[in-house]
């Protein structure tokens, strides 16, 4: 017996020893703190992510000066080692002629570390704050980087370490590239990439991807930096056989309505848990990081509105407003149109009302740093669907989702096999659908001409007006009309962003109405025939060639 207690006790004290060191080794693992070498500034958060930002230039093109080079979570690397995560293609490649990188450490008392990334006219900002698995972000400019023309942050994290993306834009096992080396099909006819991970602006708070017991996520701001309004759609994610890429846009020119607007701090986070949806981070804190940029909520302004009147309730509406310097919107309020849009910058915007991507009412607000503008409720005119119509195929909304194919166009290639046939033969009122009878794109190399048949009485061959609305155009496209034995002249082509869009996963361009008049005398008792052509003074092959997507067509007495 006293043998064995002496055993025990020895036991015990080597216990005592070894949990001692583990408790030790574990809380100096767990210290919040910043190092660094000649290479790399070491950032633990104290909260299971330590993370590395490279120093200096070491002569790997895919590698820079301001890249986070590490990202262990848990024990796990979640940085691919080959390329780093940088903005756009590195900071010493994002000016014309302009390579030089500066990159700087300090702690700002004890429970934050700042890293400023300086390259040309942009500085970058990685922020840690003590027992938090977050990187905080800020981007800042006043000129636009000029060798892509575009700002962007990409995350480049080992795809076996985070498989689980949008399954849209994981591009693994494909069988090539069938558009411009970024579109790829599959064995099975279907068709991904990274353009097919995109959502509307307004409709994601927070992006990313998953892993064993993991998330990585971006939660974004207020996005007031960004250009293109509430329904801008751009590339997300990107699931390839070694990194899954996460890309927070905070411009992008594909597909781009508006300037961009340099002189504003974009911040987002990124965010490591368990896998489930993040929560938006405190970011109270970005007051007194010394951020290049930073507007404090005492220097911003609100818009706040009493409701509309006249709303389709069939629909949700959404208030923007826009100007040079930055870009806000607010969901209006279901049940009385009600809507407040907090935290804007000073300054004169174009507000305007939005049913669903449609635009109905455009006017001009101004506000002042601390000052909330309250507007009286506001009345709906220029919605086209209050308009009494013979027919109408499609919903005035600024969107071709109720279409055919509608439902499929910004997540995959007009050639992928899941696509019912883009040419779905005539189009007969009264009998058939908009959904499987009426494309909600048309191409002059595909479906060029779109025909629909339609009768008339006696009591209603008067004038009548057609009116076409796009969303947007590619190469030129737009329709033109012709009714029985009447033509149209060619109409102007629409002002619509120079990239492509109709094969990229998205419809959003400026919204054109086009409105023909035809003479009473041109259409007949009995069935009339309305062709609509797909022209354009440029070419192009199949879904590369000049075409528009569809909001809606209707026929309308002459106003």
């Amino acid at each position: 017996m006293k043998t064995f207690r002496l055993n025990a006790c020895a036991a015990g004290m080597a216990l005592l020893v070894l949990f001692s060191g583990w408790f030790a080794g574990n809380a100096h693992a767990a210290d919040f703190g910043l190092t660094e070498d000649s290479n790399f500034y070491t950032i633990d958060t104290g909260a299971g992510l330590v993370f590395k930002i490279r120093r200096t230039d070491n002569g790997v093109s895919t590698q820079s000066a301001g890249d986070i080079a590490s990202m262990i979570y848990n024990g796990v690397q979640y940085q691919d080692q080959s390329r780093g995560s940088q903005v756009n293609s590195g900071f010493d490649f994002l000016y014309t002629g302009v390579s030089a990188v500066s990159v700087n450490a300090t702690t700002l008392g004890p429970d934050f570390i700042k890293v400023t990334v300086q390259a040309g006219d942009l500085t970058h900002y990685y922020i840690a704050r003590r027992g938090y698995p977050h990187i905080y972000m800020g981007t800042y400019f006043t000129s636009e980087p000029s060798t892509l023309g575009l700002t962007r942050y990409i995350l480049r994290v080992p795809i076996a370490a985070l498989p689980n993306g949008p399954v849209p834009s994981d591009i693994r096992n494909n069988t090539g590239a069938i558009e411009s080396g970024d579109i790829f099909g599959l064995a099975n006819g279907q068709t991904r990439s990274k353009h097919y991970s995109n959502m509307r602006l307004k409709d994601w708070s927070y992006i990313g991807a998953t892993g064993p017991g993991v998330g990585l996520w971006v939660v974004r701001d207020n996005n007031e930096g960004n250009s293109g309004g509430p329904f801008y759609r751009s590339l997300l994610n990107q699931g390839t056989s070694t990194t899954q890429e996460i890309t927070y846009i905070v411009n992008y020119g594909e597909a781009q309505t508006e300037a961009f607007r340099p002189g504003i701090l974009n911040t987002y986070s990124l965010v490591f848990n368990n896998g489930s949806a993040p929560t938006t981070p405190d970011t109270s804190f970005f007051a007194s990081m010394g951020m290049t940029g930073f507007v404090g909520p005492e220097a911003r302004s609100r818009v706040a509105g009493v409701g509309l009147q006249g709303r389709d309730t069939r629909y949700e509406y959404t208030v923007g407003f826009s100007n040079a310097t930055a870009q806000y919107w607010a969901k209006a309020d279901a049940a009385t149109g009600h809507f407040d849009s907090p935290g804007m910058i000073p300054g004169t915007y174009t507000m305007k009302v939005y049913k669903n991507e449609l635009v109905v009412d455009t006017r001009s607000v101004t506000v002042a740093a601390g000052q909330t503008v309250a507007l009286n409720t506001i009345n709906i005119a220029g919605d086209p669907s209050t308009a009494a119509a013979l027919w109408r195929i499609g919903d005035w909304d600024g969107t071709p989702a109720e279409l055919l194919n509608g439902d499929k166009v910004t997540t995959m290639h007009p050639s992928d096999v899941r696509m019912a046939s883009w040419t779905p033969g005539d189009f007969v009122i009264g009998s058939s659908s908009a959904a499987t009878g009426f494309p909600a794109y048309q191409w002059k190399s595909v479906n060029g001409t779109i025909t629909i048949r339609f009768n008339l009485k006696q009591s209603q061959l008067v004038p009548l007006t057609l009116r076409a609305g796009i969303t947007v155009a590619f190469a030129g496209g737009r329709p033109k009309a012709q009714v029985n034995g009447w033509v149209s002249a060619n109409p102007a082509a629409s002002s619509q962003p120079s990239t492509r869009t109709l094969t990229v996963g998205t419809y959003r361009g400026n919204n054109t109405l086009y409105t023909f008049n035809i003479p009473a005398s041109e259409l007949v008792v009995g069935e009339n025939v309305l062709t609509l052509t797909a022209i354009s003074g440029s070419s192009g092959t199949t879904y590369l060639s000049p075409g528009y997507a569809w909001d809606a067509v209707d026929l309308i007495p002459t106003p």
